[in-house]
């Protein structure tokens, strides 16, 4: 028992290692026949694998909320159709690298269904990124100054899903909005973005800069989304 154990540890098969004691101690070993225990102890492994790539996947996202979609509150007057969020949930939209926009006042759940999303995504094994835009574009010019932005931006567009939160509270300028266009031009139609946001898209425009590269990003943007149009009171107060 010990030396099946050890060697079980040894290779790093940590799963097959924990059923073989729990089968072991609830002797059940003379019972199961050789297929039988040899299937236990390799969905074991599986499941602990997929349990650390859940773990690191959702660590290196970098959420800002802990969220489920098990826990959403679903109501269609508040903007959140079940059928949508049902089909999001099944993970194709990022198999084509379709879009995703969210917009609501202050406290309506932009976040937390972003989040969600993201969290869902994590699971099913895509690679998924969190930024605040102010961050997102701040992180972006520290690589330019360090010479670095090239690596960055790959870096960026090889994410599954990157998650844009908070976008629309200020204006962008110069360097921001081109910054933003090469980010976007990057992944459209190849990988996913979902972009987080108080203001409704029509005064996306001019907070995007109000020309031609605005039109650009607004393109490659607005007219493929899913959308989600949050409305209601803060679910804070509640």
């Amino acid at each position: 028992m010990n030396e099946i154990t050890e060697r079980l540890q040894s290779l790093r098969l940590a799963g097959m290692s924990r059923q073989w004691q729990t089968l072991f101690e609830l002797k059940k070993l003379d019972s199961l026949t050789f297929n039988d225990g040899l299937q236990l102890l390799l969905q074991s492994e599986i499941d602990e694998r997929r349990l650390r790539r859940d773990v690191r996947l959702v660590k290196q996202a970098n959420f800002r909320y802990q969220a489920s979609l098990d826990n959403l509150y679903l109501d269609p007057k508040r903007g959140i159709l079940e059928s949508l969020v049902n089909s999001l949930a099944t993970g194709q939209y990022l198999d084509k690298g379709e879009s995703i926009i969210i917009t609501g006042s202050s406290g309506s759940g932009k976040s937390y269904l972003g989040s969600a999303l993201g969290y869902q995504a994590c699971y099913q094994g895509y690679k998924v990124t969190y930024y605040n835009i102010a961050k997102l574009l701040e992180a972006v010019k520290l690589a330019r100054l360090e010479g670095s932005a090239n690596s960055f931006l790959i870096k960026l567009a090889k994410i599954d899903l990157l998650i844009i939160d908070d976008f629309g509270l200020q204006m962008l300028k110069g360097a921001q909005q081109t910054d933003l266009m090469e980010i976007i031009e990057d992944r459209h139609s190849l990988k996913s973005t979902i972009i987080i946001g108080q203001l409704p898209v029509s005064g996306w425009h001019e907070v995007l800069g109000g020309n031609i590269v605005s039109d650009a990003i607004m393109d490659r943007i607005v007219h493929t989304a899913h959308r989600f149009e949050l409305k209601g009171e803060s679910l804070r107060k509640k």
